[in-house]
């Protein structure tokens, strides 16, 4: 399995921004995905997760800005982002668990400007 963020890039504050990833390996119908996120100094936190059914669940800083979606038939997940705050810049992960581990992708930056 591996996985392949895209999208990322610098956005204004209030802008928006998709990240994709890429999976492959196995179809991607068959796992959970979450998005990861980490700013420099501080821990990875978890950003958004899609189960195989679609069901989706956010953390409590997205207040309804982020939605994350699938398409099993591309192989894609996506992060839509809107209304981006200076505080939401990170490198973005996406993730899922194979073989009873984590994989992760290369992640992808994000950066707001003012």
């Amino acid at each position: 399995v591996q996985l392949m963020e895209s999208g990322g890039g610098s956005v204004q504050a209030g802008g928006s921004v998709r990240l994709s990833c890429e999976f492959s390996g196995i179809p991607l119908k068959l796992n959970g995905m979450r998005w990861y996120r980490q700013a420099p100094g501080k821990k990875r936190e978890m950003v958004a997760a899609i189960t195989t059914g679609g069901t989706s669940d956010y953390a409590d800083f997205v207040e309804g800005r982020f939605t994350v979606s699938r398409d099993n038939a591309r192989n894609m997940v996506y992060l839509q982002m809107n209304d981006l705050k200076f505080e939401d810049a990170a490198v973005y992960y996406c993730a899922t668990v194979y073989n009873g581990g984590w994989i992760w992708g290369q992640g992808t930056q994000v950066t707001v400007s003012g």
